[in-house]
């Protein structure tokens, strides 16, 4: 360990330091009875990413596979209510964490360019005279 302390390991080979890491107990929402009223089993995990040190092109992949759990601030909120227990709670939100940190290493797909068939052309070039002549029969009738 240096100064940064513990690590939050990757399976890619970079580590994220567990003081960028934030977790919190808070209380579930939905059914559960007495337990849930009564124990903060949810836990709600907060990373900076503003903090890690991260490639530009990972961090903006980052971003995007956040979505709407990224603040403002570049803090990823996570949270996680699916088990009954806090500790399993607080593995499934590291383990969604190591998930989206894992799926951000991987370089986007690149697009293969395609061409539209001999068959599609000539359906659109159908479809669109057929248009063409239903547009044409609503104008003014002339008497000849």
């Amino acid at each position: 360990m240096d100064q940064d302390g513990p690590y939050l390991l990757t399976g890619l080979g970079w580590r994220i330091p567990a003081k960028l890491i934030e977790m919190r107990a808070i209380r579930a929402s939905g059914p559960g009875g007495q337990n849930v009223n009564k124990v903060s089993t949810a836990v709600e995990l907060r990373f900076d990413m503003a903090g890690a040190t991260l490639h530009p092109n990972h961090a903006a992949r980052l971003a995007k596979l956040a979505g709407d759990r990224l603040t403002l601030d570049g803090v990823i909120v996570l949270k996680a209510e699916r088990f009954r227990s806090q500790e399993r709670n607080k593995e499934d939100a590291l383990a969604r964490l190591q998930a989206m940190l894992d799926e951000s290493q991987k370089p986007p797909r690149t697009r293969i360019a395609t061409k539209p068939t001999k068959a599609s052309k000539e359906r659109r070039l159908t479809a669109k005279s057929g248009r063409s002549t239903i547009k044409a029969g609503r104008g003014k009738v002339r008497d000849e």
